[in-house]
Formats: structure tokens, C-alpha cells, sequence
């Protein structure tokens, strides 16, 4: 199932093409497909080439890694995502590596990391679907993650299904029309609200 992005101005078409679905095939994720998507994500822009992002990877495939990592998600998210191939918590570094201060860009670094891997899924065939309903202390406490990094996002990551594979209530916003803001509710000029005209 595609959902092709109702843009008011032209953008490439794999942003056009990516969504977030719900329903996932069964269909594996090869380890060389999935590779590929975390080199996208190597080769994010980050501040001063800080690459501040980690990210934590459970494949159906190894079933112990992957219940363990589906029962950081809440349960609304569990629903779903425990028919993807491939699980995913993005965690930012939250220091600079060279003197050990507050990284203030590391989050948003993380972010467009993560967005990488989303466009390289849409490149390959693949959806990701960012969450941000996971347990934060059950994640820290399940991953052993230290102080100074901060779990950013779960994502679902594999090949869209038929949306009659979920329940009603999901399967009603998975074929809902795709819905943004206007630019004019964002975008600002001179001043602070005054929209770009």
C-alpha cells in the first residue's frame, strides 16, 4: 500500500512516498538490506561531524532480542509493531566527545539520522514508523544504557501489509487521508508568527 504525500509545492518523490504505516508483512528484512539502512544513517549531517546517534536493533529472526525490545514499547504500540521484521531505538549521546560538555545539537542530529534510515527504507521498499510510546526507564534498565544517552524514538522498520491485518480502529487511520500543516503555520518571516509570503 502506498500513500503518495498531497504536497502544495513539488518535493522528490521519496519524500512523497514516505508514510508510517501500522500493517507489516511478514517478510524478512535481509541482513544486508538492513545494513544499508543504518549506513544511511552514517552518513547523516551532525554538528562538527559529532555522529552523536546509537541505535539499538531487534530482528524477528532472533525472537528472544526482539520480545525483549517489543515489551520496551507501550502496549498501544506493542499491537502493531510485533508484526515487523525490525525494531529499532535510536539513542542520542548527549555530550561532545572532545572535552565531555552539554551537546545541545545532539538530539536534533539523532533525529535527521533517524530520518535517513526512513528515506532509505521508502528507497527500498520499506516503511519506518517512529514512535515515541516506549518506556524510557524499562529501555535504560532492558539495554543497560549509561548516563549521558538519552533513548530519542522506537521504530518499526519493514515491508507495508494489506491494512485488514489490523485491528478496525487501526486499520481506519491507516487508510485515512495523510494530513499536515499549512507552511503558513510554521514558516515565519520578520518576526516571530508573521508567516512567509
Amino acid at each position: 500500500m502506498e500513500k503518495h504525500a498531497p504536497a502544495d509545492y513539488p518535493v522528490t518523490d521519496l519524500i512523497a512516498r514516505r508514510w508510517s504505516p501500522r500493517a507489516y508483512s511478514d517478510r524478512a528484512v535481509s541482513e544486508k538490506d538492513l545494513r544499508s539502512l543504518l549506513e544511511a544513517a552514517r552518513w547523516a549531517p551532525s554538528c562538527f561531524n559529532e555522529q552523536p546517534w546509537q541505535y539499538l536493533v531487534a530482528t524477528k529472526d532472533k525472537p528472544d532480542g526482539f520480545a525483549r525490545m517489543l515489551a520496551c514499547l507501550v502496549g498501544a504500540n506493542q499491537a502493531w509493531a510485533k508484526n515487523a521484521p525490525v525494531l529499532m531505538i535510536s539513542v542520542a549521546s548527549l555530550n561532545w566527545k572532545r572535552d565531555g560538555k552539554p551537546n545541545r545539537h545532539a538530539q536534533h542530529d539523532t533525529g535527521i539520522a533517524s530520518g535517513f534510515i526512513a528515506l532509505q527504507a521508502t528507497a527500498m521498499g520499506m516503511q519506518a514508523h517512529m514512535m515515541a510510546g516506549f518506556d524510557l526507564a524499562k529501555t535504560r534498565e532492558t539495554y543497560g544504557i549509561p548516563e549521558g544517552f538519552e533513548p530519542m524514538a522506537a521504530f518499526a522498520v519493514g515491508y507495508p501489509a494489506d491494512p485488514s491485518i489490523l485491528p478496525e480502529d487501526y486499520a481506519k487511520r491507516e487508510v485515512a487521508p495523510r494530513v499536515r500543516k499549512a507552511q503558513s503555520e510554521f514558516v515565519f518571516t520578520g518576526k516571530w508568527g508573521q508567516a512567509m509570503k
